[in-house]
């Protein structure tokens, strides 16, 4: 996946912005307010900071090492950082991102997922 692909995929969801709250080199991707990517674009490799269910992030940096690791500045039960421009599948990075986005929208307060048609 390219930086074009990957903020491209990020600002696919619905009601999704790009953000810079940590400098013009850092892509924050929320719903809402609330992040679910983050990434530096320019950064080689590639890698973008993805939330995920505490069981799923540990089965998928044992199965994945070196690609996917405990979240980098971020709570490492909850947050993985995944190298998104090497050998991992286009699909799997896709999965893991629409599931960030996801878990989320489920934390969101009902009146605003019902908005996204996500209830």
């Amino acid at each position: 996946m390219t930086p074009g692909q990957l903020r491209a995929f990020c600002l696919s969801f619905e009601a999704a912005v790009e953000d810079f709250p940590f400098g013009p080199q850092t892509s924050v991707f929320k719903v809402l307010g609330k992040m679910f990517a983050l990434t530096a674009l320019d950064a080689r490799p590639l890698t973008v900071n993805l939330k995920c269910d505490p069981e799923d992030a540990v089965r998928l940096r044992a199965g994945h090492p070196g690609l996917v690791v405990p979240g980098w500045h971020m709570n490492k039960r909850h947050w993985n950082t995944v190298t998104v421009d090497g050998p991992l599948p286009g699909r799997l990075v896709r999965e893991l991102i629409e599931d960030s986005y996801d878990l989320v929208v489920a934390g969101l307060p009902r009146a605003e997922r019902l908005r996204l048609d996500r209830p």
